[in-house]
């Protein structure tokens, strides 16, 4: 039983944590590597290279990331819980606690800035294209489209499955940034959520490290009483042996006035 214990934690805890560790060091490269990426397609929103291939490139890595940091979450909570009693093992799941608070922060900026010019797009094509939401509303004018040749009708049937393409493409754009606001709220509560949970760690470090000071004082109060009995041992051990020697000296002494008498 002794043997699966070393330190006063046992050799699956040990494990567990580097398990949990490697995977969190992991995750983090992955995030980090992400948000390099969708900073740059942030970065072409807006530009010539602007695209509805690169916004879809965007959201799915945004929704992969997404998980990524929810899931990597869930494992350093799941750490922190962990019993250490190694200071290498408290460096390191502080060092993990830091690396990912950082990633998740320029993850979550990231995000800020896509939905901002996603914002910014919207706005455009909604000053740009009043009528944008009634793609029949030249109907009023149907008397004037009669008396119009065929080639202005097929112009005008373009213009209004134009208006019709851009309406969806509008609404698509909007659910995609509800669901940015939506996962920028749930990275504030990951934030949140692993604040109070380094809070109560560091309490709980307080609360250890308390304990260790008032054991260190009990250890020297018990030192310093140990040390008085044993001086107070060694003057009584003196006292009996100069009571001793006394006693000799008066006992030769009445010897010799008897032998003398």
């Amino acid at each position: 039983m002794e043997a699966s214990y070393q330190g006063g934690v046992s050799y699956e805890e040990t494990n567990n944590f580097q398990r949990l560790s490697q995977t969190i060091a992991s995750n983090i490269k992955k995030i980090s590597q992400n948000v390099s990426s969708m900073s740059k397609m942030v970065n072409q929103l807006q530009t010539p290279q602007d695209s509805q291939e690169l916004r879809n490139q965007l959201r799915q890595i945004q929704n992969y990331t997404q998980k990524l940091a929810k899931d990597t979450s869930s494992l350093l909570m799941e750490l922190m819980k962990l019993p250490v009693d190694q200071p290498a093992q408290k460096l390191q799941r502080d060092r993990l606690s830091d690396e990912y608070l950082s990633t998740l922060n320029a993850f979550q900026s990231t995000q800020r800035s896509a939905a901002q010019k996603s914002k910014e797009d919207v706005r455009k094509v909604k000053a740009q294209n009043i009528n944008i939401g009634d793609p029949f509303a030249m109907n009023a004018n149907n008397k004037e489209l009669l008396e119009m040749g065929d080639t202005n009708v097929r112009k005008q049937e373009q213009l209004t499955m134009q208006s019709e393409r851009e309406l969806l493409e509008l609404e698509e754009r909007e659910r995609d940034i509800r669901q940015l606001e939506s996962d920028i709220l749930d990275v504030n509560q990951i934030f949140k959520d692993l604040g109070t949970m380094i809070h109560d760690q560091g309490a709980v470090v307080d609360s250890i490290e308390s304990n260790v000071e008032y054991a260190v004082q009990n250890v020297e109060s018990g030192t310093q009483e140990l040390r008085q009995a044993v001086n107070y041992k060694n003057k009584l051990r003196k006292k009996k042996v100069y009571i001793a020697i006394i006693l000799i000296i008066i006992i030769s002494i009445l010897l010799i006035v008897i032998f003398h008498r």
